[in-house]
């Protein structure tokens, strides 16, 4: 049985299956809409910066459908591989090209041995894969030319956030962390493999936008070229994030080998550690303003889910690494949660810097140290109990 899938400017018709796995016979996810959705802006926005036309290689093509829009959605496009080791997802490839006169070039081969047959052909890769990308990080890097834009996609976020610790390292050579940012942790994890993969090959990366939604991570990274430059990055990027559950205070170490034990300069306790991993930016302001701007040329579904990750991640721009979960923080102090904006708008008055996080509801990333967040949010919780004065916060506080 076949169903008829339209998104974006495409409609493309697949086989008909019950839920979303690696065992259907062709894979689509409607679930990644939102990710194709971006990836058209992103490409776009990389496009109109590189101001030339752009080869583009959707490595894990499927149904055929991210790299379809790309071809019909993107101006400025020279050509789009399309490739799936599936003989049947080629089939359809070539079928759903067809249906929306989309010329695009198809093949069918192991993804490693595609990227290493074409070293420095294209100008976008993109390696969206069911599970991890770990195992075709390391042809991306040897493939990359200079200028080019890497967009990775990880699926395995159970592994990448610290729920199953073996595996991340196994998988990123990383140890992961499991605490309320956790999935900023994994795009982090993330990112600083890949850097130090590509670093091999004097290949340094530029992070120009990076998030989490759903059950994946999605990272768009500029590739830049030089032995000096590279060695600069890993200095001034990898790291570790050092956190303290006692206090909910966090601090970073740069490096490649964590300082251990290390004491919470708040309350004296032990800290746990996650790394080594990106502590660099994640997101490009500039880029993703011209992205905001590209979002009303364009007839994607979702606009208003877009434009709102969009912003968030705007808004997160230049901003320290991890965030709070207000929630958290009140629980240990033992108080209700004021308004995120009130806690916001409280540490904008003493000078500092806050903003929402993408990845949780309830967090806020702000360069304030923790014992001034929590200041803030009594003070507000005070003025709301009208001056009471009997609430007790740990010996730390």
């Amino acid at each position: 049985m076949m169903k008829t899938v339209k998104e974006g400017m495409v409609t493309i018709k697949i086989p008909s299956f019950d839920k979303v796995s690696s065992k259907a016979p062709v894979f689509y996810n409607p679930n990644m809409e939102l990710n194709r959705d971006i990836s058209v802006l992103a490409i776009q926005q990389f496009q109109k910066e590189k101001k030339s036309r752009i080869k583009i290689a959707d490595i894990f093509a499927g149904s055929g459908i991210r790299g379809i829009r790309y071809h019909v959605e993107i101006g400025g496009v020279e050509s789009v591989l399309a490739n799936d080791i599936n003989p049947l997802a080629v089939e359809f490839i070539e079928k759903n090209s067809k249906l929306n006169n989309a010329h695009v070039d198809i093949t069918m081969e192991d993804a490693n041995i595609l990227l290493r047959k074409n070293r420095g052909v294209f100008d976008v890769v993109d390696i969206d894969p069911f599970g991890t990308p770990s195992p075709f990080i390391e042809s991306a890097g040897y493939s990359l030319k200079k200028g080019s834009l890497l967009c990775v996609t990880a699926t395995d976020t159970s592994s990448l956030c610290g729920t199953y610790k073996k595996p991340c390292i196994r998988k990123y050579n990383a140890v992961p962390l499991k605490t309320e940012y956790c999935h900023e942790n994994g795009l982090r994890i993330l990112a600083g493999f890949t850097s130090l993969t590509l670093a091999k090959y004097k290949k340094y990366i530029k992070v120009r936008l990076a998030y989490s939604s759903q059950h994946y991570m999605r990272l768009y990274l500029e590739i830049g070229k030089g032995a000096a430059k590279t060695d600069k990055s890993l200095k001034n990027n990898i790291g570790f994030i050092y956190h303290c559950h006692n206090c909910l205070s966090r601090s970073l170490e740069y490096g490649m080998l964590p300082i251990l034990p290390l004491e919470c300069p708040q309350c004296g306790g032990k800290t746990d550690f996650s790394g080594p991993l990106w502590i660099g930016e994640l997101e490009d302001e500039n880029f993703i303003k011209g992205m905001i701007r590209l979002l009303p040329e364009k007839r994607l579904n979702k606009k208003g889910e877009t434009l709102k990750l969009l912003k968030l991640l705007e808004g997160e721009s230049g901003m320290p690494p991890t965030f709070y979960d207000i929630h958290k923080i009140c629980s240990k102090m033992g108080i209700s949660a004021p308004p995120l904006k009130k806690i916001m708008e409280k540490l904008q008055e003493k000078g500092f810097k806050a903003t929402r996080s993408h990845c949780k509801a309830t967090g806020i990333k702000t360069n304030a140290p923790i014992i001034e967040l929590k200041k803030s949010i009594k003070s507000i919780h005070n003025l709301t109990c009208h001056g009471c004065n009997n609430i007790v916060g740990p010996p730390h506080f």
